[in-house]
């Protein structure tokens, strides 16, 4: 017999990791926490960067480093919800994916028609673009909530 899961809210704070012991460490993962927040922030705007896995990669890092700016993602009005979903649920919303993947292949597309010249580079291109669309389909989806 299973011993049932801990309360919700027990559960989320289980799942946020402590931060790191070494200040070594811990500068490391601020570096790569405030490279990862800039790129997904751009990633927002310019579609052939998936700026979702970038954030939640951001907060992992900041979550390491240093707390503050783990919890100023959590408190975010828009970051919150998304990260506190991938805390809960380890999936992203389903439409959301097929946003992500979509707009990421058409700039892909639109790129290597239209902007690239040499033949190795499209290949190159068409190769990141179908291993990033898989990475971010093997990524656990689920339905949105129904609203009522």
């Amino acid at each position: 017999m299973t011993t049932p899961p801990p309360p919700h809210r027990a559960r989320v704070r289980a799942l946020y990791p402590r931060e790191h012991r070494s200040a070594i460490v811990r500068a490391l993962f601020l570096v790569i926490g405030v490279l990862a927040f800039t790129t997904g922030v751009a990633g927002i705007f310019l579609p052939l960067l998936p700026a979702t896995p970038l954030l939640i990669l951001a907060a992992a890092c900041f979550a390491r480093a240093y707390r503050p700016f783990h919890e100023w993602m959590l408190r975010h009005r828009w970051l919150g919800p998304m990260l506190h979903d991938w805390y809960v649920h380890r999936s992203l919303p389903y439409g959301t994916k097929v946003v992500a993947i979509v707009t990421m292949l058409v700039s892909f597309g639109i790129s290597i028609l239209f902007f690239v010249r040499p033949g190795w580079l499209k290949l190159l291109l068409a190769l990141l673009a179908l291993g990033l669309a898989t990475w971010l389909y093997r990524i656990p989806s689920r339905p949105r909530p129904a609203r009522d």
